[in-house]
């Protein structure tokens, strides 16, 4: 039984290292489980829970003090900040107030909340680094990632605007937020990952993102006023915070999946073997990328070999 279990399996991996429609998506799952990435998505949603209301009352307080002048302007802004996470916008919405103070206290308070909030911008740092396998050693030191931390708040908070101002002309189309949020991933897949990329490598994985994450938008409503109509049945007041985790776990997955995507295909990592042995020749490069990734020193060689075991074969 277990022979034939087998034969069948290697039979279809035959198949999909023969086709490249195939060979891909097992190459990008496969590399989401090599780089751990789940863990990374558990991350990202954790940070993001605990920097969502930080960065939210900074957000709310700089527009409110640029928008004195326009309290509908300013409405409408945060309207479209709030957007981003369907069914939950009115609780969130709730809970947002602006700093208060006034000089340097003002500024200290909106610093010192800021600074609260960058957790989400270090986790994703880490998992792009980790996604495009980056040595250690070669990772930005404190400074660069807090710099590339803020300019990718800023790139978020310029993609708000600009749905907003989009909003300003009427009801907002999907192929208009498909673009929005194509150019957003891009940008933030650049700056988050410690490495230049050339901007044609990040295009699938930005494209996939931001079809997926529209979708996610359209459907948030129905999915999630699904989930928290069942979490406030069993967990009354932490429903909100159950179902905002969901949402923050699956928006995560989604973007670390299009950076693998982006990695597979820059780096033709595919096909990948289903069953081992034998390793196919992207397999070892992944393996070997793997281990070299993990020097931390620039006096730390790191090596890798493959015996012929690995293949099956007698020595």
């Amino acid at each position: 039984m277990a022979g034939r279990v087998e034969r069948l399996l290697r039979a279809a991996d035959r198949l999909q290292q023969r086709h490249a429609v195939l060979a891909v998506p097992v190459a990008v799952a496969k590399k989401f489980g090599d780089d751990q990435a789940g863990k990374h998505a558990a991350l990202l949603a954790y940070y993001g829970f605990l920097s969502l209301f930080p960065l939210l009352l900074v957000f709310v307080t700089l527009l409110a003090n640029a928008l004195a002048g326009d309290p509908e302007l300013q409405q409408e802004v945060i309207d479209a900040a709030m957007a981003q996470f369907p069914v939950l916008a009115t609780q969130l919405q709730g809970s947002i107030r602006v700093i208060q103070g006034s000089g340097i206290g003002l500024v200290v308070g909106i610093l010192g909340t800021l600074w609260g909030g960058l957790g989400i911008t270090q986790s994703a740092q880490d998992a792009m680094n980790t996604v495009w396998t980056i040595p250690r050693r070669q990772r930005p030191n404190f400074w660069l990632r807090l710099a590339r931390g803020l300019v990718s708040l800023a790139v978020v908070a310029a993609a708000v605007l600009v749905a907003a101002g989009l909003t300003q002309l009427g009801p907002v189309p999907f192929m208009g937020s498909l673009l929005v949020n194509l150019v957003l991933l891009i940008l933030l897949f650049q700056v988050l990952t410690g490495r230049r990329v050339p901007w044609r490598q990040l295009l699938p994985g930005a494209a996939a993102a931001a079809a997926g994450w529209s979708v996610l938008q359209t459907l948030g409503v129905y999915i999630l006023d699904r989930q928290l109509a069942q979490a406030n049945l069993i967990y009354g007041v932490f429903a909100v915070v159950i179902v905002l985790l969901s949402w923050l776990y699956l928006s995560a997955q989604l973007l670390l999946y299009a950076a693998e995507l982006n990695v597979v295909l820059a780096r033709r990592l595919w096909p990948r073997g289903l069953i081992q042995p034998p390793l196919t020749e992207p397999d070892r490069r992944v393996l070997t990328a793997l281990a070299e990734a993990e020097a931390r020193r620039p006096e730390e060689i790191v090596e890798v070999r493959f015996t012929s075991e690995e293949d099956g074969r007698q020595p």
